[in-house]
């Protein structure tokens, strides 16, 4: 049991880090490229926005994935990489079909998998308001001061 906890708990730092870091070279991405998100048109700059936030946080839920999955085959939990794949990803998701399981002995695995995923797509979202915020935010102050009324 205690090495379940501790593997998780390697598991969700880890992931947390990778988010962590891909957040931050997100942000370095669009602080360099403030002054042309500010410029007119702002819609499809805004649109632009979504979609590279969007992309980030699909390629963060799917390096957590690949990580849980890699875990799971390297414990030897699953005979082949595609299990160990289908697994994670249903366990981050918390979609849990429940048509694989884990045995006894890893099952705190599986759930701390969930928990991670929820974690993580709770951030993601998180990080994708705040992003989308800031940005209408500023094109929305350098209008006012562009165009005063």
């Amino acid at each position: 049991m205690f090495l379940q906890i501790f593997i998780g708990s390697v598991m969700m730092v880890t992931t947390v880090i990778i988010a962590g870091f891909g957040a931050w070279a997100m942000e370095w991405a669009f602080a360099r490229s403030h002054f042309w998100l500010l410029r007119e048109p702002h819609r499809p700059k805004l649109m632009l926005v979504v979609l590279v936030t969007a992309l980030w946080a699909l390629a963060m839920v799917t390096a957590g994935v690949w990580l849980w999955a890699f875990c799971f085959r390297a414990l030897g939990i699953f005979i082949t990489m595609e299990a160990a794949v289908y697994f994670a990803l249903v366990s981050f998701t918390t979609l849990g079909y429940g048509d694989i399981l884990l045995t006894h002995e890893w099952r705190i695995l599986g759930g701390m998998a969930a928990a991670n995923g929820l974690l993580n797509i709770g951030l993601l979202t998180a990080m994708l308001v705040e992003a989308l915020r800031h940005v209408r935010m500023a094109q929305l102050q350098a209008h006012r001061a562009h165009d005063p009324d």
